[in-house]
């Protein structure tokens, strides 16, 4: 029996996904309480200025930069106290601070772009696309985490914003990641599809639920399976993941083998859910489907299930 970690490719299916190209060195180990009065003292700093989920992003010409030196992020209300720092790119450190100012009140030179957006749109790189989700899930973890879940008292943020200590009875918080299952049910011919209530017009997508504690990543597909379709599910295999800031998740991608074939939908879930022949799914990839179904966008993890299936004959 061959050892499956040299069968494996030199580029697991992970990095081609989006939010996924972050190239920031994060220097975990070496993070102190005043590291970022330290990287802010640096010139050579960037910032991310983020807003009610939204990035902002500079106008240069056709394109869009994301970057803000500190100096030039003042007339945007940061809270430069309450930055986080990402790490050290070749340029120098990378913060993600939020900034106060609304988008109405924005000079015509910046625009703030929900994070959906920016990355469907593709209006920045893959390496700042990945700092994005970073600091994203960051700043919204610290947002909604700024009280001791031990004591109640209000609790302080250490570590460049990778700890929050609670000074009344000293316990530590660390940020947290949910991990959320995402499943393709697949036969050598079909495969699963469903649709929630607040899908786009014709998107059908792969099933997905958050992974419940105690409960192993296998044992969550099946379970989320059988939930949302009543399929029960043999044998279930890891393909990649990708990192969702929304608000700080890390989507699990797998296949699901299924032991029957008659679906029975929970329509509290899902809006419809049914079995699609490969030729259908590869018109709905092309977005030349007669209904007009189509399948979510190529930086989606369950396009990349999706496509991974379809390219498997």
């Amino acid at each position: 029996m061959t050892f499956r970690l040299f069968d494996a490719p030199l580029r697991e299916p992970s990095q081609f996904v989006g939010f996924a190209g972050n190239t920031i060195d994060r220097q975990s180990e070496t993070r102190a309480d005043d590291s970022v009065e330290q990287a802010l003292a640096d010139a050579a700093t960037r910032l991310l200025l983020m807003h009610g989920g939204r990035l902002y992003l500079k106008l240069d010409g056709d394109s869009f930069d994301p970057w803000f030196a500190a100096p030039e992020s003042q007339p945007f209300k940061v809270s430069l106290d309450q930055g986080v720092l990402l790490g050290f790119s070749d340029a120098g450190p990378v913060l993600a601070v939020p900034a106060g100012i609304e988008p109405e009140e924005l000079p015509e030179t910046v625009k703030a772009i929900d994070y959906r957006s920016v990355y469907m749109q593709g209006l920045i790189d893959e390496a700042a696309a990945g700092a994005l989700a970073q600091g994203a899930a960051l700043l919204a973890w610290h947002a909604s985490h700024a009280f001791c879940s031990k004591c109640g008292n209000r609790s302080e943020m250490r570590a460049g914003g990778y700890r929050r200590h609670c000074p009344a009875c000293g316990t530590d918080h660390f940020p947290r990641t949910d991990p959320v299952a995402i499943m393709l049910t697949v036969t050598a011919d079909k495969c699963l599809l469903g649709r929630g209530r607040h899908f786009g017009p014709g998107m059908y997508s792969a099933l997905a639920g958050f992974i419940e504690p105690g409960e192993t990543i296998e044992a969550a597909v099946r379970r989320e399976t059988l939930e949302e379709a009543g399929i029960r599910l043999g044998r279930v295999v890891y393909h990649a993941s990708q990192p969702w800031p929304f608000p700080y998740s890390l989507m699990i991608g797998c296949f699901g083998e299924p032991l029957n074939d008659d679906i029975q939908a929970d329509l509290n879930e899902l809006e419809d859910c049914r079995w699609f022949s490969r030729d259908e799914v590869r018109l709905m990839l092309d977005r030349t489907h007669a209904d007009g179904l189509i399948t979510p966008p190529k930086g989606a993890i369950a396009h990349h299930l999706i496509r991974a299936w379809v390219d498997s004959e």
